[in-house]
């Protein structure tokens, strides 16, 4: 039976990929492990494939272009227990794993590399990568899921097969490195950290990791399985100051021109739809398997009811055409009063159909968990 499966996913890797995989190989045998080495060959047209079968490399063909899919098909293809991915640039230390299998042994579900611990070769990390990109993206993962990785990004990783199947990737580009982490995460796996040591890449053509479309595509990743940082906080600080800026200018606690309170009030009804999209996102994402059904969802559908809504969307539409009647009194050559009206009316019967809309769709999105 085969314990560990180390994968790596490979393009155009010939200048490196012979030592990866001899080093691969040379870990198994010096610790007396059965196990397996699998390549995950996305493309390449230089000697890969072949240098890593005649080295006892199993290699898997992708067509499906992108780092998570080789990853990804590789890891399907291997028969390990235990998975160790690593990359194919010899960066990794593919000779000192044990630390990784180990935890594994001991119960752990999903192990990360910190390379930030581990020994810092000099030139083994791009400036902007070790500076500025991995620690701003690894801060803002830890702050959206409550994790606590201290290096997001290191390809070096192993975790158990069970583990894998429970974590349900779907993505195929470089943002399966933030995916991994945070599916498991969602999925409370008991997750530790080793050090590691990472080395200069050993080939001398340019990195297909691109630092500012790579690292977009991560951050794009992270907001999207975060809806409450992408919608619900933000949408909750519009409102807020949106509401009270709305008030003093409208009462007049404070002395700036009245055409301001269209600013402040369109800021307070931008609020909403963030929140309205919060709402219909994180539904979707749950229902659609993207996020893991939790506490909070089930008391979405408790707090917010059709009948709730459609309450709060009728006094919205009250209060905008009680307004409109008051309206009728103002003489027309009192326009900066009729503005400080107008602008409130416009909001609350914009506000109260919306309510009334959503409040369908929300029902709507959402019979499945109601009926249970």
């Amino acid at each position: 039976m085969i314990e560990v499966s180390i994968v790596m996913p490979c393009l155009n890797e010939a200048e490196t990929i012979e030592k990866v995989v001899k080093k691969a190989f040379s870990f198994l045998e010096n610790n007396n492990i059965e196990g397996e080495v699998v390549i995950g060959d996305n493309g390449s047209t230089d000697q890969s494939q072949e240098i890593a079968m005649s080295l006892g490399a199993r290699v898997i063909d992708v067509e499906e272009k992108g780092y998570g899919s080789a990853s990804r098909f590789a890891i399907e293809a291997s028969k390990g227990i235990f998975i160790i991915t690593a990359d194919t640039d010899d960066s990794h230390d593919l000779e000192n794993l044990m630390p990784f299998i180990e935890l594994l042994r001991s119960g752990q579900d999903f192990v990360m590399g910190n390379r930030f611990k581990g020994v810092k070769k000099k030139n083994a990390m791009p400036f902007l990568h070790r500076y500025v990109g991995n620690p701003v993206l690894t801060f803002i993962g830890n702050l959206f899921f409550n994790s606590n990785i201290g290096d997001f990004h290191c390809g070096l990783r192993g975790f158990t097969r069970e583990a894998y199947n429970k974590m349900d990737l779907q993505t195929f580009g470089m943002e399966f490195a933030s995916e991994i982490v945070v599916k498991a995460t969602l999925n409370k796996l008991k997750i530790s950290e080793v050090p590691t040591t990472v080395f200069p890449a050993g080939r001398t053509r340019k990195p297909h990791l691109r630092t500012f479309s790579d690292g977009w595509r991560h951050l794009r990743f992270l907001l999207m399985y975060s809806p409450k940082w992408l919608f619900l906080i933000p949408g909750v600080l519009c409102i807020v100051f949106g509401l009270f800026s709305s008030i003093f200018i409208f009462f007049k606690f404070w002395n700036i021109n009245a055409t301001w309170l269209a600013v402040t009030a369109g800021l307070f009804l931008i609020g909403f739809q963030f929140v309205f999209f919060f709402a219909l996102v994180k539904i979707y994402a749950i229902n659609s398997g993207l996020l893991r059904k939790n506490e909070g969802y089930s008391k979405l559908f408790h707090v917010f009811t059709l009948e709730r809504g459609l309450l709060a969307g009728l006094i919205f539409l009250i209060i905008g055409i009680v307004l409109s009647i008051y309206t009728f009194n103002i003489p027309q050559e009192l326009r900066i009063e009729l503005i400080r009206y107008i602008i409130p009316i416009t909001v609350s019967l914009t506000l109260g159909v919306q309510l009334v809309l959503f409040s369908f769709f929300f029902s709507i999105l959402g019979i499945n968990h109601q009926q249970n």
